[in-house]
Formats: C-alpha cells, structure tokens, sequence
C-alpha cells in the first residue's frame, strides 16, 4: 500500500467512503476520546491556529472537516463578528455538533452541511479564510481539496491548517511513535470499538506530507506566503497561507 492509499479499514470502498463510515462510527466518542488522548493540548493547539485569524473584521469563515465543531466553536467566541460555515462528510459528526451549537447559542453564527473537501458546494471567492484541524490527511486527494479551497477563497483569503506532524527529536520521536502505534489503539478499542480508527490515526500521520514537505504542496498550488509552526515538539503543526 503506498503513502497515498492509507485508509482506515481493508475493504473494496473507496478512501472518503471509508473515511465517512470512520467519523459516523466514533462521532458519539470523539470529544471524550481527543481530550483524554491528548491530555487536553489538542484545545491548546486549536486555540493557536484561530489565532492565526483574529484580525479579520467580520469575516466568513469555511471550517472544513469540522467534525464535531470545535474549531467552529472557538472561531465562534474568539473572532470579531464572524460568520462561520462548518462542512464535513459524517452525518453523525455533525449531528454531535449541532447540538453542540446549539447548545452554546451560536445557531446564529455557525451553519453547518454535509460536503467533502474534493467538491466544495461553494461559488468561486466567497470566503475571507479557511481552517481545517486534523482534517486534511484524510482527503481523499490532498491536492484536489487544497485546490478546491484555494477557489473558494477570496484574493489574499488565508488558509489555516492544523495537523499532526511526526518529531524528530529524541526522545519525542521514539515515544509518540509507541504511543500512537501501541498505546492509542487499545485506548479506543476499550473506548469506541473501533480500533481500526486509532490504527488508522498513526497510519496516516506517518504517510502525510508534514513540515516543509507540506509547504511544497501548498508553493505547487501557488498559495502564497506559506508557513509552518511546529507545536508541541513538532507532534502538531500550524501551517499558514493565503491565496
């Protein structure tokens, strides 16, 4: 199997609808799952990508694999005035976050669609900036969605994507390795019944094209000013562009 063709479960579907089934499987697990596996960073690196976008006035926002909304959430509290629309493949993700939404009286602020990443439901130049968090690993075509979401950008329209990215410094690169391969498995067959998923997870982080790797792919669709910030001893990175 190469790089390319990671996909969370050995059968005949193809990757989205693997992905899909995936996310639907663990949605009612998700949030209990990400803090408890990330001893609660994961907030924290989130909270430093919407950063990336506070000086925006008013501005609408593409949130793209926003799973349970979490992202949706903090750009909703944090941002000025923001008018914020949340796309993901799983129905049972968005469904968790709808409540979500509602729960924390931002119906107003936030929408949410069904959609995936290679075929964005959006007119060319409609949105002021573009996040996606641990989202853009599992596209099924990294360059298709990328593109895709440089169209629906306007000019000088930013991209902030936040991913796990693979350290490099002992011993930080050894333990995650352990961690994600032996340990985050059996925690969420314990957890979500689907191990799969969280073999999934290392799987994929292995095979994506991190750190500057990543900025090749965003200089190849012509994004401009691209960056990388390593958090975290590089487990996770904030990689930033404008169109």
């Amino acid at each position: 199997m190469t790089k390319s063709e990671v996909t969370p479960y050995n059968d005949v579907d193809t990757k989205r609808e693997q992905v899909e089934s995936m996310f639907d499987n663990i949605a009612p697990y998700y949030d209990l799952l990400n803090r408890v596996l990330s001893l609660g960073i994961d907030k924290r690196w989130r909270t430093k990508a919407i950063n990336r976008l506070k000086d925006l006035e008013s501005p609408k926002i593409l949130d793209v694999a926003t799973g349970t909304c979490d992202v949706a959430l903090e750009m909703a509290k944090k941002l000025n005035k923001p008018n914020i629309i949340g796309l993901d493949i799983s129905a049972n993700m968005l469904e968790v976050g709808q409540k979500k939404i509602d729960k924390a009286g931002f119906s107003d602020i936030i929408s949410l669609t069904q959609g995936e990443s290679e075929n964005l439901p959006f007119e060319d130049n409609t949105f002021d900036g573009i996040t996606v968090a641990f989202g853009v690993r599992n596209f099924a075509d990294l360059k298709k969605g990328l593109a895709e979401m440089k169209r629906v950008l306007k000019p000088d329209g930013q991209l902030v994507v936040l991913e796990f990215s693979k350290p490099t410094m002992f011993p930080f690169k050894q333990g995650f390795n352990f961690y994600f391969k032996n340990i985050l498995p059996r925690i969420g067959k314990l957890t979500s019944k689907d191990p799969k998923a969280y073999q999934y997870l290392y799987e994929s982080v292995q095979a994506f094209p991190d750190g500057d790797d990543f900025i090749d792919v965003l200089n190849s669709l012509n994004y401009k000013n691209s960056t990388c910030t390593a958090l975290t001893v590089g487990i996770c990175s904030i990689y930033h562009s404008k169109k």
